[in-house]
């Protein structure tokens, strides 16, 4: 696991770095844990374009995550660590004694031959990939794939190199503090998994040029200073014009930039002891 980098020889490759794929030990995935995946192109089930600049890229199959590890109490080993087009981090391929596979998110420590297990109970140890309740794992543990309703699945902490942090327990709610540094409180029936998340190099890749982005599915963004006035309040002028608005606002003309669009009096707020903001 690392990142490379090329000699100059073309512009594209003059400020790229990638991924050197060392960690992984598998090339082709388990075709019985594959979907097809359709791609939307950033529109709705009308049709209509709700996320922009979104399109094209290459063909996918869709990994089906064991995001529950509802089987509770039975070991599985690691056969192989996989890469996933659908997500930042790397698959982890397990396989039960009863031959079913299954694939979990790789934590950092995870290698090929070591075993994993979900547990309720706190004899099985505190290591990288064991999957457990809140309340069964030590204070300062770090952990990703946490649920936010036990029995719905990990939602938090998914992403490459990322790992929430057990900060205390009291009652039946724990808080956690999560990547971004927000404090929640959380169930503590709810499972997380034990360990940081693999692919930490993630956050230091460079496409290097613009066909690599459009390969992932990542269109241009265009400015709204370059557009018409017809298309963007932000457009036209003579010449290489400002934006002209006092506050930067969005096509439809509603403010950007820092404008704050969570409401008020949303249920989660009683969970939440500490924003990610100051």
């Amino acid at each position: 696991m690392g990142i490379k980098r090329f000699k100059p020889k073309t512009g594209g490759l003059r400020f790229a770095a990638l991924s050197d794929f060392k960690e992984l030990t598998k090339s082709k995935p388990e075709k019985s844990l594959m979907e097809p995946l359709k791609k939307s192109g950033g529109r709705n089930s009308y049709g209509r374009i709700t996320v922009r600049f979104r399109g094209g890229g290459h063909k996918r199959m869709y990994r089906v995550i064991d995001f529950k590890r509802d089987r509770i109490d039975q070991p599985a080993i690691v056969l192989a660590i996989e890469y996933d087009p659908n997500r930042s981090c790397r698959i982890a391929l397990i396989e039960y004694a009863d031959k079913v596979k299954a694939y979990i998110l790789a934590p950092l420590e995870l290698k090929v031959g070591e075993k994993v297990v979900s547990t309720n109970t706190a004899e099985v140890d505190i290591h990288a990939g064991n999957a457990m309740p809140i309340k069964r794992v030590p204070l300062g543990t770090a952990v990703h794939n946490i649920e936010l309703k036990p029995g719905k699945g990990g939602q938090m902490a998914r992403s490459a190199g990322t790992s929430a942090q057990l900060m205390a327990k009291e009652g039946g709610l724990a808080q956690i503090r999560l990547p971004s540094g927000e404090m929640r409180k959380i169930h503590i029936d709810c499972r997380v998994t034990i360990g940081q998340l693999g692919n930490v190099e993630h956050e230091t890749i460079c496409w290097g040029k613009a066909g690599r982005a459009r390969w992932l599915g990542w269109r241009g963004r265009v400015r709204g200073v370059a557009m018409n006035p017809v298309d963007h309040p932000h457009g036209g002028g003579e010449g290489k014009a400002p934006q002209g608005n006092p506050h930067p606002v969005s096509p439809w003309g509603l403010k950007t930039k820092g404008l704050k669009t969570r409401k008020p009096k949303k249920y989660s707020n009683q969970f939440i002891v500490k924003r990610r903001t100051k």
